[in-house]
């Protein structure tokens, strides 16, 4: 039987990096996350586990069905279960806190130590778009230090490892400095580093995904980083689609098309037969968008030609910048291997992910959103549909964080 290796979830968000580790068998000790939307949704997932392990699915699938309340899902799974997700924003101050409620944990469910640390900040600070959106490129914003709160949670909990993800942007942020002094920082506290950029596609995600992975050991042990194999497959993103239902602008269908689905899909987890459909609600679009939409599937099914802003009739064109952001409407190509990459900017519109059917000429949803990203479908997001599509878009693609989670215990607890 493999050992079960315990761990804490910083910055957790919607909880995609954790669904890839507890999918491989590992046990949280705590998540700790700022947004009570995403602290939400990791509760509900909680309940999910607690639920398939004890013959409740029923129960589950009669909340997503809207059968029962969220309370009445919660009070059947067990407090210190929930009590987990510590709903609080990271800082010198809270930390104390933080520490003592983590501390309880561990007391109540007899841990000794803790055996993995997983997270990262958030990555605007980092991020070459948020850079370019800011006048100072993001100088002095608080968020460019928040790894010091990580590294002090190394020091008081020294586990064996830790996994620290961010944007790639972390390379060139104010020069490569503040990547170097975060490196010097681990080291002063005991922990070697090294890192590199992968992509989730590499994992098996049908999505191009591009994240810094840097993992630190503690100096006594004699590791190195790990070597991920890459996953090659013959799937397109139309492997993701086909079996949900067809749906226009401001309709909601949470029926599944077919009872068959993808080898894909069955193959990763991400559907089953006994789930329960739900955030398939499309957006409401102005007809001018509509229109926008059919012209750039078209020329992406009849050319293969991702229609840029300028080629648009000018009746059909409303912004005054003609010069940057030129693919700011974008097909979800279902004949690729990989769609582009998943971003919280969802959450204001969807005109970069555009479903790739004519006919209903419309932006994805949050479903179609989480598939892409890996998330199964018996994973409910909490909140209103602009947050869901926050939580999705800044996740790490829970396969891929499988991939990560089965090679980190294969090298660094020698199973």
């Amino acid at each position: 039987m493999s050992k079960i290796i315990n761990y804490i979830d910083l910055f957790a968000g919607a909880g995609g990096l954790s669904e890839g580790f507890l999918a491989d068998g590992y046990s949280p000790v705590a998540h700790v996350e700022m947004s009570e939307y995403a602290c939400a949704t990791l509760r509900t997932r909680i309940c999910y586990y607690y639920c398939k392990n004890n013959n409740m699915m029923e129960k589950y699938n009669d909340y997503l069905r809207g059968v029962i309340k969220r309370k009445d899902l919660f009070n059947s799974v067990p407090s210190h279960l929930l009590d987990t997700v510590i709903n609080d924003t990271m800082s010198n101050d809270t930390l104390p806190s933080i520490f003592e409620k983590i501390d309880n944990l561990k007391k109540e469910n007899n841990i000794s130590e803790v055996d993995l640390i997983i997270g990262g900040p958030p990555c605007q600070a980092y991020s070459i778009i948020g850079r370019s959106r800011q006048e100072n490129g993001m100088h002095g914003d608080p968020r460019n230090y928040l790894y010091k709160l990580y590294c002090k949670f190394l020091s008081k909990y020294k586990p064996k490892a830790f996994v620290f993800e961010n944007v790639p942007g972390l390379l060139s942020a104010n020069n490569g400095l503040y990547l170097k002094n975060m490196q010097a920082d681990f080291d002063k506290i005991g922990y070697r580093t090294d890192l590199n950029i992968l992509d989730a596609s590499e994992f098996g995600v049908l999505q191009k995904r591009c994240r810094i992975i840097l993992i630190g050991w503690r100096k006594e042990e004699n590791f190195s980083y790990p070597d991920f194999p890459k996953i090659i497959h013959k799937y397109t993103v139309k492997d993701l689609l086909s079996d949900l239902p067809s749906i226009k602008p401001s309709e909601e269908n949470n029926k599944y098309k077919s009872t068959k689905y993808s080898n894909y899909l069955l193959e990763h987890g991400i559907r089953n037969h006994a789930d329960v459909l739900t955030w398939n609600i499309a957006r409401p679009h102005l007809n001018r968008d509509i229109e926008i939409y059919k012209r750039v599937i078209t020329a992406w099914k009849t050319e293969h030609r991702r229609l840029k802003y300028t080629d648009l009739p000018s009746e059909l064109c409303t912004h005054n910048n003609r010069t940057a952001f030129l693919d700011r409407f974008k097909v979800v190509a279902d004949d690729l291997p990989a769609c582009h990459t998943i971003v919280a900017h969802l959450s204001k519109d969807g005109h970069y992910f555009i479903h790739p059917d004519i006919e209903q000429a419309r932006s994805i949803t949050v479903r179609e959103a989480a598939r892409i990203q890996s998330f199964p479908d018996n994973y409910y997001f909490e909140g209103p549909r602009t947050a869901a599509f926050t939580q999705i878009g800044n996740a790490v693609p829970p396969v891929m964080a499988n991939g990560i989670a089965k090679q980190i215990r294969k090298d660094f607890f020698k199973e």
